[in-house]
């Protein structure tokens, strides 16, 4: 069997060991492997290929980490970029298990923070909100629950349309209603949400600036 001649810690990374059979290079492994080889042992050929499967995980795993140090991301967009990576499917999965076993994939939290970046950053409906989540992997009973706790659509159309509402300066009300609820239909709003906003919103720039709309009528 192949024999252990050197155990050599990588110049470029301290957390990885070179192992050399035989006095040639066959792999490399994170050094917590490591510590379990000695210089001198022998190594089967389904030893070696545990190893080899063990590093595997752990470079997955430290994928993850550097994907999810960008943003959170939800566990069907990890698997598909690891997948374009190259990882075996065993691997990724196995990656997944143990990157969610420890904190760092959260459907849930992943989930939320979409929402509340939405909320922040450009208001949606509920439906629009599922649509993106879906995409991501998110299962709709997650949705659901998420969405009730999360979304006060009614609010989120006002947030979303006042963005558009001084382009509409000297519009009819009609005008405006058609506009800006076609605005929030794109959004994913729906009907009954958008139209209190809509409500809100004139009634308040009424009240605010008396000449924001033209009095006329189409």
């Amino acid at each position: 069997m192949p024999t252990i001649t050197r155990l050599e810690q990588q110049q470029h990374d301290k957390e990885r060991v070179n192992v050399y059979l035989d006095d040639e290079f066959a792999f490399g492994i994170n050094i917590m492997d490591a510590v379990h080889l000695r210089k001198g042992q022998e190594l089967s050929e389904a030893e070696i290929a545990e190893l080899r499967h063990k590093d595997a995980i752990v470079k997955a795993a430290d994928n993850i980490a550097n994907l999810l140090s960008y943003r959170p991301q939800s566990t069907q967009e990890i698997r598909q970029k690891l997948s374009k990576k190259g990882y075996e499917e065993v691997v990724i999965e196995a990656a997944i298990e143990r990157m969610t076993r420890m904190g760092y994939l959260d459907d849930r939290s992943f989930a939320r923070f979409w929402i509340e970046s939405r909320r922040r950053s450009k208001p949606l409906g509920k439906q629009a909100l599922s649509y993106e989540l879906r995409q991501k992997g998110i299962a709709d009973s997650l949705l659901r629950e998420l969405l009730d706790e999360l979304v006060d659509e009614s609010d989120a159309a006002y947030q979303a349309a006042e963005g558009r509402v001084r382009r509409m300066q000297g519009s009819s009300q009609r005008e405006f209603k058609q506009k800006i609820g076609a605005f929030l239909q794109r959004r994913g709003f729906r009907y009954d949400a958008a139209n209190q906003a809509l409500n809100r919103l004139i009634e308040e720039l009424a009240e605010s600036d008396p000449d924001f709309f033209s009095s006329e009528e189409d």
